[in-house]
């Protein structure tokens, strides 16, 4: 594998080590699509929309010109041969650098959905759903999270599914769902009454009885149009159950890759955060020069620096375990405990930098402010993620 520096001026200040020098000549090239398109295309759309709680319906278009879609997955998407993990993690810190929720909208459809179906459906499933997904003409969702059910969902799940011959009917509720509002193909999970194991089923727009409502009132992700999902004698057909799932264990597995691509989505929010506050230091003058001169500044900076640096190498080796094959739930899951927390601090410190203006979205700080919460939060908790990690490490569980 050969790779080449890219020149000085395409290279993400916040890029210290030089971590994207790894990728190859071919899937850097990508990243510098992917990076001119967000910055060109995507970037204009988002304050408004943000402020006005609001998901611009043109964005699918766009995103559906790009191309970027289906790039994990052999045989889908343009880019034909899967790309590696490192560039997708890579491209989903891309699109967070840009916007949480654009990165939330585009990894619900590229990541969760998507996976879903590739790696919990058969090949008459993968070849049914998932051109059409990678080409962006039908828009995916996943279906997980209920209202009174989150870290306790692999034991607590409360929607069900029962089979009459050829039918399933679904009953049941789930809240938090991205893309619901609109989503062509949703994957809904819910526990079979049967033999109480948890199954996979991809419910398509207008079937009666699913019924999704957009939440209102987010301080976060307000791009993202989150759902409460009222499923009452959903009808699916057998061909629609998602034929690899036949338990949590193997949902498990899908949740291990998403939840490192929160990670990733995670060290995209600090980035965008540190350039953006770089830049502001640079800039905002007091006391006759820049505050960037200041030593309690480049402090906030500094240290800024440092929680991207090593969150960033700790992604690059979380990476090269997927590659390996020898990628377990406790990896995935440190690395989401960690690098949110770091993010977490970096919001905080660069919205710092800012003063008063740090508040106003005019100055876009306060958009990653307040959807770094977001972040923190979903694909398990920090506490959650600890006692998978700590399990691990002690060999005793400390779950309730």
């Amino acid at each position: 594998m050969t790779t080449t520096m890219e020149p000085l001026q395409d290279q993400l200040t916040a890029d210290f080590y030089t971590y994207e020098a790894l990728l190859p000549d071919d899937e850097r090239k990508l990243l510098l699509k992917a990076r001119a398109f967000l910055r060109d295309e995507v970037k204009p759309l988002v304050n408004e929309n943000w402020a006005k709680d609001r998901f611009p319906e043109e964005l699918i278009g766009l995103f559906r010109e790009s191309g970027l879609a289906g790039l994990p997955y052999e045989g889908y998407g343009e880019h034909r041969p899967a790309v590696s993990n490192l560039l997708s993690g890579t491209m989903a810190m891309e699109m967070a650098r840009t916007d949480a929720s654009v990165s939330t909208f585009f990894g619900v459809h590229n990541g969760l959905a998507m996976y879903s179906i590739e790696s919990g459906g058969d090949q008459e499933q993968r070849d049914r759903w998932l051109p059409e997904m990678a080409a962006m003409d039908k828009i995916g969702a996943f279906a997980m999270t209920e209202p009174l059910g989150g870290s306790d969902v692999a034991g607590g799940m409360r929607t069900t599914a029962e089979r009459e011959g050829d039918t399933w009917v679904l009953n049941g509720a789930k809240k938090w769902i991205g893309n619901a509002t609109f989503a062509d193909y949703v994957v809904v999970w819910a526990r079979d009454v049967d033999d109480d194991h948890v199954k996979g089923f991809v419910v398509e727009k207008g079937t009666p009885g699913f019924d999704p409502v957009k939440i209102e009132g987010k301080i976060a992700f307000r791009i993202v149009e989150n759902a409460e999902i009222t499923l009452t004698g959903v009808r699916v057909p057998e061909a629609n159950r998602l034929k690899n799932i036949n338990s949590f264990r193997d949902v498990a597995e899908i949740l291990r890759a998403t939840r490192a691509g929160v990670a990733w989505q995670a060290l995209g929010v600090m980035i965008g955060a540190y350039e953006l506050a770089l830049d502001y230091a640079r800039e905002r003058r007091q006391f006759g020069r820049p505050i960037g001169g200041f030593q309690l500044v480049q402090d906030l900076l500094v240290k800024s620096l440092g929680n991207v640096t090593a969150s960033w190498g700790m992604l690059v080796q979380l990476a090269r375990l997927q590659n390996a094959g020898i990628f377990r739930d406790e990896h995935s899951s440190l690395a989401k405990a960690f690098v949110t927390s770091r993010m977490r601090e970096v919001v905080a410190w660069s919205r710092e930098i800012f003063g008063g203006n740090g508040i106003l979205l005019e100055h876009d700080i306060a958009r990653f402010f307040a959807d770094a919460e977001a972040i923190y939060s979903f694909e398990g908790t920090r506490e959650m993620n600890t006692l998978i990690v700590g399990k691990s490490i002690t060999g005793e569980s400390a779950f309730v």
